[in-house]
């Protein structure tokens, strides 16, 4: 590399080609499975591939939050994040999950291309401006690797569905 790279942006890029690449594998997986196997338990008295993919859509959404964005799926925190599988919820279907799984994923990758490589290491909205200070790891370009972890976690799971 030259002495001109631009090491902050690279890290970026790789944060956010590793965030997408997750992302495909859900959705290769939406295009693979049936509704009737995201119906269907990863394993006997464990989460659904519904509740699952629920799960990481409002916890994907919630990211606009921590980016200084609004968020267009709280509504789903009670059904795949406050509460377990099972806990008396009417789900949307499948369909409706798939389109807020797109949605969730365009309106991410319009902000993520909005920030500016100073951005990314700047604090995100859940941190002090004096925790922060003590701890600048706790940036907004950390969020995107701590979530993409926690959904390549869930994505590990759902292959249990095929």
């Amino acid at each position: 590399m030259s002495a001109s790279t631009d090491y902050a942006k690279l890290a970026i890029e790789q944060v956010i080609a590793e965030w997408q690449k997750q992302n495909k594998r859900v959705d290769d997986m939406l295009a693979k499975f049936s509704a009737e196997q995201f119906n269907s338990e990863i394993a006997p008295g464990k989460n659904t591939g519904t509740y699952l993919l629920g799960h990481l859509i409002a916890v994907n959404d919630n990211i606009t939050t921590f980016l200084g964005f609004e968020r267009s799926y709280a509504h789903y925190d009670d059904m795949f994040v406050k509460n377990p599988d099972k806990s008396g919820f009417a789900f949307p279907s499948l369909d409706e999950l798939k389109t807020a799984w797109n949605k969730v994923n365009e309106t991410l990758a319009k902000h993520f291309s909005s920030l500016s490589t100073e951005d990314w290491f700047t604090k995100h909205t859940a941190v002090s401006q004096s925790d922060f200070e003590a701890n600048p790891q706790r940036n907004k370009l950390n969020i995107i690797i701590n979530r993409t972890n926690h959904q390549s976690y869930h994505v590990g799971q759902m292959v249990l569905l095929g």
